[in-house]
């Protein structure tokens, strides 16, 4: 409990952000070490100001941390850290992975892949459809489907899994006891009973628009590999890839038509080299999802029931849309 303490609050300090952590861990191996450090030892450390300093001291006679700190078992709110047995390890392998998770209901199995989706807001009914299509074939695959709990392609993908009695993870730009956006609240109901939610972002933190590319790291960073369903030419979703892209992640993007504002982003990370992805399976082209099937031994009946033909037809037929 103690160290648990100490992990909130150094990640709890006015004024010290995820860089200024990182650059306290170069120094100090643990929170405890920084709460005890004297002045001088706190001045060697690049990059840390005077004014980081006096933060640091304020910090550990704050009674408010310690309340906050407190309070989080009411809330049901939990938290973790990087050494904590339950600390996602796939986040360690990033430069700039968070110094703390807050999190509701559960994180991920760490020996199950996941498949990240996500794309835009304002999306098509058809893009909707194969969101939460790929979001339920992928829940019966066994994979886990993680997304940022947005308007349009990440809820439709996320209650697709859920549908299908999947595992999803939403990753949120606010504090995990928000609902951002509050339309999605039975969503929100439906990960914490059985799916998780989970933030960089203390409780109570407001949506802000600054806070959203930041989180959108954890979202691919936490995923075997990410797929994309629409996407204009200038949006989070490219911002999503270009990191999944950094962090070595392979990047599936359902192909859009020509012309569509839609489908100008899919068709550039196309163009840059991005995979096609037009069935679930093909996600299978990842090596560490490949392993993990190969683990399970699946069968080739198994995968023939996978095949999306026949469900995007009956999909097609049932919304009045034509098949692509």
């Amino acid at each position: 409990m103690r160290e648990d303490y100490y992990w909130y609050w150094v990640n709890n300090i006015v004024g010290i952000s995820n860089a200024k952590l990182k650059k306290l861990f170069a120094v100090f191996d643990t929170p405890e070490e920084i709460y005890k450090a004297s002045d001088r030892l706190l001045e060697s450390v690049k990059d840390i100001r005077q004014t980081d300093i006096i933060a640091i001291k304020e910090s550990r006679k704050d009674d408010y941390v310690y309340r906050q700190y407190s309070d989080l078992e009411r809330q049901g709110i939990r938290f973790t850290y990087p050494g904590h047995i339950n600390y996602p390890d796939k986040l360690l392998n990033i430069y700039d992975y968070p110094y703390i998770l807050y999190y509701k209901g559960k994180l991920p199995d760490t020996d199950k892949p996941s498949v990240a989706i996500v794309g835009a807001r304002n999306c098509t009914e058809y893009g909707r459809m194969v969101a939460q299509h790929f979001g339920e074939s992928f829940a019966g695959m066994g994979l886990q489907v993680i997304s940022g709990m947005a308007l349009g392609i990440d809820a439709a993908a996320q209650k697709g899994a859920i549908k299908n009695g999947g595992y999803s993870l939403a990753v949120l730009g606010c504090g995990v006891d928000i609902c951002y956006p509050r339309t999605n609240i039975e969503l929100y109901t439906h990960l914490n009973d059985c799916g998780g939610i989970i933030s960089e972002y203390p409780p109570g933190t407001a949506p802000r628009a600054g806070l959203f590319p930041m989180r959108n790291r954890i979202i691919s960073a936490m995923a075997d590999a990410l797929v994309v369903v629409e996407a204009r030419q200038k949006s989070g979703s490219l911002i999503t890839a270009d990191q999944a892209l950094e962090q070595n992640r392979d990047v599936y993007v359902v192909p859009g038509r020509i012309g569509d504002a839609l489908s100008e982003g899919c068709l550039k990370l196309i163009k840059e080299g991005a995979q096609v992805i037009t069935s679930p399976m093909d996600i299978m082209a990842t090596k560490s999802i490949e392993l993990y099937y190969n683990r399970r031994q699946i069968t080739d009946d198994k995968r023939n029931d996978l095949n999306t033909n026949s469900i995007f037809d009956d999909g097609f037929k049932k919304s009045g849309l034509a098949t692509p």
